[in-house]
């Protein structure tokens, strides 16, 4: 996969003077699997790509920094922690869930920072959907973006869900109705404008941090004896029978697609790079900052719940319901009132989830219909006076009917294939980031570019971090599902961990046969006379069977030597010049320490 026919060399790569090392390539930086001949050719636009935004009617750039973190926050501490390391815990253990999340997050940052090298640079709508296609390969990124949306579409679905799982704490009275006021509220929101959306995010994820940093004192103090029963628990959970690890290697696997879906939602943040003011300043500032909160919080988190909550717990996770271990250490601390304001919080962090996949699917589903050529029909990208994609916002809530399916088949185990299938599109997605940022970085030396024109670098992860992702990632997408197939095969969950497989290399050959997308450089001609119009060349018989051949053994790798490298790229504008001032004004006056911890923290 890492080969293809139209990666052959261009010309020697330029020579880097090792003096100046921060600014050029060195010799260590460049892929050796581009010392290879061939011919040469300028850097010209290969492949049909996604526009910028920037025509009347497009999306409006209107999120600012703190959105765009907060966003990403939101993405991410949603069900998957609140709910998800319940399932987790149960199927897994403290020591593999602990272990899991720990590997995914690692895997996950790193993936975070290639996106952000991609994102700084060419701020699209689409985010990395676009680069696959731009960089890797159009049908595996026509594939890739409808895969995409489908996750949103149904992360919509699975968090509504969620929503009832969340009530039947209460009561089990028509559990659909909270879904049903809380899908009209996230379309109506959503159709308002971007500001809206970015608001009520903001202060959804707010109300997530601060009841995880509560949680997080809370446990500790639960932990040492401050619960109903003044017992000190310390590490007792992890030595009941069973833990820590819970189901041998096949409850370990099966942990890393529930950690998957918890994490699912950080790469969004190159999808609010086609509406954040001043990308390249913000951008760079979201990557390097947001993860490590992420990660601290949910490595944090984890632990606590593996110490306080045992596996073995009643109801924490079955066909029919789901409990929460937050909902369950505020239990352990004080009454059921505390229970029941931790899942009154739950309850609205489900809605800053489904409120989050909803305005990437719509995003995602745009891009599909502005690219060059559409791969959506051409309504989608229609968009209203405040640069809302109303028509893709629909198609992309209507996906949530299935979670009334819940009625038929119970809430927890719809739930549990929701995340499964959420879980392992996320992984897809991650995957291709690396493909993307691959063939992105190999491009940028081949075409000997310095490294100090990359708006946003990621240093300690040049060369190996590619490699490193999609290898991981693919190992662990072959690993996850051995439950299901050790020591009972089980039809239902091994659909549920692979079926997005087949349905990627299924659209992906579909695209490629009947699109037959090519590069756009031009065709060769002759002139038989000077100054004559060139005319193609004589076109030669081909047999039938040889045509075939071609158009099934054809390649649509994207050329390293010939992809445009320019286009696209985020030119300063005034604004954000002027915005570069005031943060720098504020940085160095009077006040400066406090601005560099607000900054560090919002």
């Amino acid at each position: 996969m890492f080969s293809h026919e139209h990666d052959r060399a261009a010309s020697p790569l330029p020579h880097y003077d090792s003096a100046n090392s921060a600014k050029k390539a060195t010799t260590s930086e460049v892929d050796l699997h581009d010392v290879e001949d061939g011919h040469s050719g300028g850097p010209i636009g290969a492949l049909p790509i996604p526009p910028v935004d920037r025509r009347k009617g497009g999306l409006h750039r209107a999120l600012s920094a703190r959105q765009v973190s907060m966003i990403a926050i939101a993405g991410t501490i949603g069900t998957g922690l609140f709910l998800g390391t319940g399932r987790s815990l149960a199927q897994g253990g403290p020591a593999s869930m602990l272990i899991c999340y720990s590997l995914v997050g690692f895997i996950v940052y790193v993936t975070l920072l290639l996106l952000g090298e991609m994102a700084t640079q060419y701020p699209v709508a689409g985010s990395f959907n676009a680069y696959a296609t731009r960089f890797f390969s159009p049908s595996y990124g026509f594939a890739l973006s409808w895969n995409y949306w489908f996750n949103d579409a149904v992360s919509v679905a699975s968090d509504l869900t969620a929503a009832q799982l969340v009530l039947q704490y209460w009561t089990t009275w028509h559990t659909w109705v909270i879904s049903l006021i809380f899908w009209v509220l996230l379309v109506t929101v959503n159709a308002i404008h971007v500001r809206a959306y970015g608001e009520l995010e903001y202060w959804l994820a707010s109300l997530k941090v601060i009841t995880v940093v509560v949680f997080i004192i809370l446990g500790i103090v639960v932990n040492v004896g401050g619960n109903q029963e003044h017992h000190y628990i310390g590490g007792e959970n992890w030595r009941i029978p069973g833990a820590p690890f819970v189901g041998g290697f096949g409850g370990f696997a099966r942990v890393f697609v529930t950690a998957s879906f918890a994490y699912g939602g950080t790469e969004s943040l190159g999808i609010t790079a086609g509406e954040t003011k001043n990308p390249s300043r913000n951008m760079p500032r979201v990557v390097k900052f947001v993860f490590w909160r992420i990660l601290l919080f949910y490595i944090l988190s984890i632990l606590l719940m593996g110490l306080n909550v045992p596996y073995t717990y009643p109801r924490l996770s079955n066909k029919q319901t789901t409990t929460s271990p937050f909902t369950i250490v505020f239990q352990m601390a004080g009454s059921t009132v505390a229970g029941s304001f931790m899942n009154t919080v739950i309850l609205t962090s489900v809605l800053s989830a489904g409120n989050h996949a909803l305005f990437a699917g719509t995003r995602v589903l745009y891009g599909l219909a502005t690219t060059t050529p559409p791969q959506a029909p051409a309504f989608f990208g229609h968009t209203t006076r405040s640069g809302v994609p109303v028509l893709a916002l629909l198609a992309t809530s209507s996906v949530s009917i299935l979670c009334f399916g819940s009625s038929f088949i119970g809430s927890g185990a719809l739930w549990s294939w929701l995340q499964n299938i959420v879980g392992v599109s996320n992984q897809i997605a991650w995957l291709s980031i690396g493909l993307a940022s691959w063939k992105f970085r190999r491009a940028w030396i081949r075409q000997g570019r310095p490294l100090s024109e990359m708006k946003f670098r990621a240093r300690w992860t040049w060369p190996w971090g590619p490699y490193f992702v999609v290898v991981a990632v693919a190992v662990i997408i072959i690993i996850q599902g051995w439950s299901s197939v050790i020591p009972e095969f089980s039809a239902v969950d091994f659909v549920s961990f692979y079926i997005e497989i087949p349905v990627m290399i299924f659209m992906y050959l579909v695209w490629m046969l009947l699109v037959h997308p090519k590069p756009s450089s031009a065709p060769r001609t002759v002139s038989s006379d000077a100054g004559a119009e060139p005319v193609e060349p004589p076109q030669q018989k081909v047999a039938i069977w040889r045509r075939v051949w071609r158009r099934i053994a054809y390649n649509d790798s994207v050329d390293i030597r010939t992809v445009d490298l320019r286009r696209d790229e985020h030119e300063e504008e005034p604004e954000d010049l002027l915005d570069d001032q005031k943060r720098e004004a504020k940085l160095k006056g009077k006040w400066g320490w406090f601005w560099k911890v607000y900054y560090a923290v919002v």
